[in-house]
């Protein structure tokens, strides 16, 4: 079995921003294609707009996902009758999920500039995070990454200050114009495939939160199904975060035994968090507009099967809550 006290990704060589940079480039090449928006900043930066003034699209939002999977992922659009009648379902699949979703997707970088009404804020996702950003977790996986250039991708509806692009280049160590950022608004087609496709990240995620060995989680695929997008944000976030939170599957592939692997499927579902049953966006004006006072435990998908390698057991917990979903979605 994995050592649980060791860090994570403590031997892991490889560089999510190398990886990622073959994507990015044909990400570019294909802009047009792809109905995106590309621009240089003052300061050299390449900035990618798939959803303000551009109209970008679900095939963006899906290549943007890999972006932030840190090119150690896979992400696929899937048209049928899947769960609860939706037309289209999402599927997020990792060989290295913990470097993936983690190290690359997981949105923890924090960017402010300015004060009061104008001020630009957001959180950034992507291969540029395991560069710059001091999130303690980077420590806690025992990984960082080296490199000439970098990504982030940042859930907004308006291109950030220079200032902004600048921070992000000093902190990770590289020229201003060595760093794109992909800007991908919640309301978007490409920010909800975006969003959704944090399906497998989520459960990494609460995994971490529940204090399950990292080490020991050896693949991972997930499936949701992909939001419709709304024109305010309010509804948009709550839409994205309820298709994972009603809707969302993942399987782990754990090197442990079943009693860990057991409590592991009973820990992660969505449905353990005592904010349940409510659609996001209720639960989130309810709290006053405050991500901290929602329960953490919430941010997972609605069932989890885990699959112990060692005996080849699978264990099952939480379910999918058709009822809520189609009440999250606005469906009639």
């Amino acid at each position: 079995m994995a050592d649980g006290h060791s860090p994570a990704l403590a031997d892991c060589t490889a560089s999510v921003n190398a990886l990622t940079q073959p994507l990015l480039r044909a990400l570019l090449a294909d802009a047009a294609a792809l109905r995106l928006g590309v621009a240089t900043l003052a300061n050299g930066t390449v900035v990618v707009d798939a959803g303000i003034e551009a109209a970008g699209g679900l095939e963006a939002g899906r290549r943007i996902a890999e972006l932030c999977l840190g090119g150690c992922g896979r992400v696929s659009l899937r048209a049928g009758s899947g769960f609860g009648g939706w037309t289209w379902h999402l599927d997020v699949h990792s060989t290295h999920p913990v470097l993936a979703c983690l190290a690359s997707q997981y949105a923890g970088w924090s960017l402010k500039h300015g004060a009061g009404q104008a001020a630009f804020f957001a959180l950034g996702s992507g291969p540029a995070r395991a560069l710059g950003s001091r999130e303690p977790l980077f420590a806690e996986l025992g990984y960082r990454d080296r490199h000439t250039h970098g990504c982030l991708v940042l859930e907004v509806d308006r291109v950030p200050p220079v200032a902004v692009a600048e921070e992000v280049a000093q902190a990770c160590g590289i020229a201003p114009a060595a760093l794109t950022l992909v800007l991908t608004p919640t309301y978007s087609l490409a920010g909800t495939v975006q969003v959704v496709a944090r399906v497998l990240e989520v459960a990494l995620h609460k995994a971490h939160e529940i204090g399950f060995p990292l080490a020991a989680i050896r693949d991972g695929a997930g499936t949701a199904p992909l939001a419709p997008p709304a024109r305010d944000f309010l509804t948009a976030m709550g839409r994205t975060n309820d298709a994972i939170i009603f809707g969302g599957d993942v399987h782990l592939f754990v090197d442990c035994d079943d009693e860990q692997a057991h409590a592991l499927a009973r820990e992660l579902p969505s449905s353990t968090s005592s904010d349940y049953g409510r659609p996001f966006a209720e639960i989130f004006k309810a709290c006053d507009y405050d991500f901290y006072k929602v329960d953490k435990l919430l941010f997972s998908p609605a069932r989890a099967r885990v699959t112990s390698l060692g005996s080849g057991t699978t264990f099952v917990g939480g379910r999918l809550d058709e009822p809520m979903l189609d009440r999250a979605f606005g469906r009639e």
